[in-house]
C-alpha cells in the first residue's frame, strides 16, 4: 500500500510538471514561429508527444515511487529535482523564448540526468529500471529533433 501511496505522489508531481511545462510554453506547437521551422524528417506527428509524455511520465512515476522506497537520498531528491526544473523549463526556453540554442544545453542536461537516474540506480532497482528507459529514449528523439533545429535555421 506504501508503494501505491508514492507512485500517487510522484504521479501528481511529475504530471503537474508537464502542465507547467505546457503551461509555460503557451501554444508554442501551433505557433507561427514553431511552424515556419525547418523541422527533422523523423519529427513525429504532434499528437505523438501527448502520448509520448503520458506514457513515459506514468513510467517515470512508478520508477520513482520504487526508487524512493528502496534507495531514497538526498543525492535522489538532487536529481529529481534538477530533472524537474529541467524538463518544465525547456518548453518556457524552447517554445516561449525561442532560445533554440540554449533549449538544446538544457535538454542534454536533462538526458544526461536521466541517464544518472539509470545507470546510478540500476543495481538497487534491477528490472524495474526499464521503466526510466522510455524517458531517455524519447530525450535522444527530442534532443536529436532541437539539434536539428538549431542547425538548419
Amino acid at each position: 500500500m506504501k508503494l501505491f501511496k508514492y507512485i500517487i505522489v510522484f504521479a501528481i508531481i511529475n504530471f503537474g510538471a508537464l502542465a507547467i511545462g505546457n503551461w509555460l510554453m503557451n501554444n508554442g506547437p501551433q505557433e507561427t514561429w514553431y511552424l515556419s521551422l525547418n523541422k527533422a524528417p523523423w519529427t513525429p506527428p504532434g499528437w505523438v508527444f501527448g502520448a509520448a509524455w503520458f506514457t513515459i511520465m506514468a513510467c517515470f512515476s512508478i520508477y520513482m515511487a520504487y526508487l524512493y522506497k528502496d534507495a531514497f537520498s538526498s543525492k535522489v531528491q538532487g536529481l529529481f529535482i534538477i530533472q524537474f526544473v529541467l524538463n518544465v523549463s525547456w518548453n518556457y526556453i524552447f517554445f516561449n523564448q525561442h532560445l533554440v540554442g540554449l533549449g538544446l544545453v538544457v535538454i542534454m542536461g536533462l538526458t544526461a540526468t536521466i541517464a544518472f537516474f539509470l545507470n546510478d540506480y540500476k543495481k538497487q532497482l534491477k528490472f524495474k529500471t526499464v521503466l526510466v528507459l522510455p524517458y531517455l529514449i524519447w530525450l535522444c528523439v527530442a534532443t536529436s529533433l532541437n539539434m536539428y533545429i538549431l542547425i538548419h535555421n
